[in-house]
C-alpha cells in the first residue's frame, strides 16, 4: 500500500512539473483548439487562438473557458461564431479569460497572432 501511494505522489509531481514547465502546452493546445472547432470556429483559427490562450492563461482558466463554452438548455450545440461564443464565456466571470479569447481571435484573425 505504501509503494502504490508513494507511486501516485510521484506520478502526480511529474505531472505538475509537466504542467509548470510548460511541457504539457502542446496537449493543452490541441485540447483547447479542438473545443474551438467544436464551438463552431475554422480548425486554422482556433490552432492559432489556442496557441495563444495556453500562454496566457493557467490551467484552472482554460478549464473554466471549457465550461462556459457548453450549450446551456435552448442554446445549439455549436456557438456558430465568435460572437456567440464571447456571450456563453462571459457567463464563466473571467473578464481575464475572455479579454485573451478575443485578442486572440482578433490578432489571429489580422495573420499577427
Amino acid at each position: 500500500m505504501r509503494r502504490l501511494f508513494i507511486g501516485f505522489l510521484v506520478l502526480l509531481l511529474l505531472a505538475g512539473g509537466a504542467v509548470y514547465t510548460g511541457l504539457a502546452n502542446p496537449l493543452f493546445e490541441r485540447q483547447v483548439a479542438g473545443a474551438l472547432v467544436q464551438s463552431g470556429l475554422g480548425e486554422e483559427r482556433a490552432s492559432c487562438m489556442a496557441t495563444r490562450m495556453v500562454e496566457r492563461l493557467t490551467v484552472l482558466q482554460l478549464w473554466k473557458l471549457r465550461q462556459g463554452m457548453a450549450p446551456e438548455a435552448g442554446e445549439p450545440e455549436s456557438a456558430g461564431g465568435l460572437g456567440e461564443l464571447v456571450k456563453r464565456l462571459r457567463r464563466v466571470g473571467d473578464g481575464e479569460a475572455v479579454a485573451v479569447l478575443t485578442t486572440s481571435a482578433g490578432l489571429c484573425a489580422l495573420g499577427i497572432g
